[in-house]
């Protein structure tokens, strides 16, 4: 069963900017939740995750969820995980704040 990945983050956080800016040059398709706009997505980012702090990438597989934090750790996670699929979506650039 593949993954589901939700990123929580906001416009104008630079690390979040630059998650976001790997996701699209990758081509991945990932749900976003902006932290600042909508209070649900603040709250299920503390009750999930136990802070506030963004960008963050929760990550269900099988019933189980994991929630990742730091832009680089993030994007690591999401390469890898592309590579392993094989779908040809690991291979964008990261570009720094």
């Amino acid at each position: 069963m593949p993954e589901r990945h939700v990123l929580y983050q906001y416009d104008a956080c630079p690390f979040c900017r630059r998650v976001r800016q790997f996701v699209a040059q990758a081509g991945i398709d990932l749900e976003t939740r902006d932290t600042l706009r909508d209070p649900e997505a603040r709250r299920e980012l503390v009750e999930g995750g136990g802070r506030s702090m963004v960008p963050c990438l929760r990550i269900e597989r099988d019933g189980d969820v994991q929630w990742l934090y730091e832009s680089l750790d993030i994007i690591d996670y999401l390469r890898r995980y592309h590579e392993a699929a094989g779908d040809g979506r690991a291979n964008a650039r990261i570009n720094h704040p």
